[in-house]
């Protein structure tokens, strides 16, 4: 939508009113027929139509091009009202610098900086409104460190309230004790586990090596018998020999 043409002063050219709303182009684009819309009304349009609306000529999204440069400074040397007139701003500037005065504009209503306060108020008035706002917080006079709002005054126990942050402490630690208490358990089990298994290996490499010696001294045995049968056939035929 673009700029309400009732807050202008003076004449504003047809040529820089928005052909869809009207009013004074906000954000503008030209279509290549050279008729110029807001972005957000020819956007909006163009989601249900592909022409223009003015003489119905063909368009797409990616033909709007930016305002020509000599109407870009004729819209941004219009001069308007504050859109804040209604709650006293007297301000007259530029469009081009309406934006920056309006951010910064005593007449603004803003809302209320403390939490829980829906309260809107003018810019100008804020620092007497959080003055007396019934959600402003400070605190606690008595040393308790607690952070009360003013509403709270009278309820306020310092005793009752430290008691509440001791009991929230309290349990806090207990669930952080038993966290690291699951937690140790675990990486034990994790250890325990991990341990009986690296005993198993073992035990299986254990019984191997043994069955590898069994296999190796029957194996020497075997080689020792074979060297006594062939020293004893050596010996023979040695007597025989002799006898020869």
């Amino acid at each position: 939508m673009g700029y309400d043409i009732e807050r202008f002063v003076g004449y504003v050219n047809e040529g820089l009113l928005c052909s869809i709303c009207r009013d004074v182009l906000e954000d503008p684009l030209q279509a290549p027929c050279e008729h110029a819309f807001c972005t957000a009304c020819i956007h909006g349009w163009l989601v249900h139509h592909s022409n223009c609306p003015e003489d119905r000529q063909m368009i797409d999204v990616s033909l709007l091009r930016p305002l020509y440069r000599y109407m870009k400074n004729d819209l941004n040397r219009l001069q308007l009202h504050c859109k804040n007139r209604e709650y006293g701003c007297e301000m007259v500037c530029s469009l081009e610098s309406i934006d920056r005065h309006e951010r910064e504009c005593e007449y603004s209503q803003i809302p209320c900086s403390n939490a829980g306060c829906t309260v809107q108020i003018e810019r100008r008035n804020l620092d007497s409104h959080l003055a007396v706002c019934e959600y402003r917080s400070r605190e606690c006079p008595n040393g308790c460190g607690y952070t009360i709002l003013s509403a709270e005054d009278t309820q306020h126990n310092c005793v009752a309230e430290l008691r509440t942050e001791l009991e929230l402490l309290r349990s806090e630690m207990i669930c952080r004790v038993e966290e690291a208490k699951h937690e140790m358990e675990s990486r034990l089990d994790s250890q325990r586990r991990h341990m009986v298994q690296k005993e198993s290996i073992l035990q299986n490499e254990i019984e191997e090596l043994k069955s590898q010696m069994s296999r190796m001294m029957s194996d020497v045995r075997s080689l020792m018998a074979a060297e006594r049968q062939h020293r004893q056939e050596l010996e023979q035929a040695e007597l025989e020999k002799r006898e020869l």
